[in-house]
């Protein structure tokens, strides 16, 4: 059974990017943001790499992310200035601990809580086994169900080569999935933010239910880094489970074309549409 559609995606631009600055130290999601179904509101993804993103202007080049958790508690609006409310819960030599808090006016609508620790080389081993390369995966045939024609994060601000798997099929995947444009304007997006944008694919991925009877909605992501990951493309492993009380888990492992870079999950609710 197909439950996608194809269809061109739309140009990018220089100046196209997931969200603008509002002025003031806002930021404003743009419609290549847009979730599949509601245009008003944001897919997870980009509030996740734009919290990312804000983690990574408070480090320098002495701390590494090592985890951070972010909480989707209402939906992200599309075109209205979000604040980031930054603060570094504990400082520390080897370790430390930031929170963000993201807010449409005075409502809370999304926050990360991130642990780094410091950088230091190491002689301990770095390379591990990779998959497959993107070029040798199978360009996404369908992308998942939008209710407009109109730009989709999904569709149009990402690139998805699937090596097992696919948005028709059921269960495990493995896919590996590239930013085509960047969290805000002028900027290359750091390996940090590329696996923040691709890993809350996870549970979309490996959903093992038909999608347009059932719900299998994340209300946060965890993502644990190994090391700083490189390179354009981001493959994730994805499987997903289910109990029988409406819950479960996405659980991803993250890949860059020298090997694994991290690992992700996603708490579920389930219940049928």
């Amino acid at each position: 059974m197909t439950d996608g559609f194809r269809r061109p995606q739309h140009e990018v631009t220089p100046t196209d990017a997931l969200f603008e600055s509002g002025g003031e130290g806002t930021w404003i999601a743009t419609k290549w943001s847009q979730g599949p179904w509601n245009p008003e509101h944001c897919h997870g993804a980009p509030p996740a790499a734009l919290l990312v993103r804000e983690v990574e202007q408070h480090s320098g080049a002495e701390w590494q992310l090592s985890r951070i958790t972010i909480e989707l508690q209402r939906p992200v609006p599309v075109g209205r200035p979000l604040t980031l409310v930054t603060e570094i819960e504990r400082p520390g030599k080897k370790i430390s601990v930031v929170g963000v808090s993201m807010r449409d006016g005075e409502v809370e609508v999304a926050k990360a809580r991130a642990l780094r620790i410091r950088t230091r080389p190491t002689n301990a081993p770095a390379e591990g086994e990779g998959f497959l390369q993107p070029d040798e995966g199978t360009a996404a045939k369908s992308v998942p169900v939008s209710m407009t024609d109109d730009h989709a994060f999904a569709s149009d601000s990402c690139e998805h080569r699937f090596v097992t798997g696919g948005w028709d099929e059921r269960g495990r995947s493995v896919v590996w999935i590239k930013l085509r444009l960047p969290v805000v304007v002028g900027e290359e997006p750091s390996g940090a933010q590329r696996v923040a944008a691709a890993v809350d694919f996870g549970n979309g991925v490996s959903a093992r239910v038909e999608r347009l009877t059932w719900l299998y909605i994340n209300p946060d992501l965890t993502i644990h880094f190994i090391r700083p990951p490189e390179g354009e493309w981001i493959c994730l492993d994805a499987r997903s489970e289910y109990g029988n009380l409406g819950g479960g888990l996405a659980a991803s492992t993250v890949h860059d074309d020298r090997g694994p870079v991290a690992i992700s999950a996603q708490s579920l609710l389930v219940e049928p549409r």
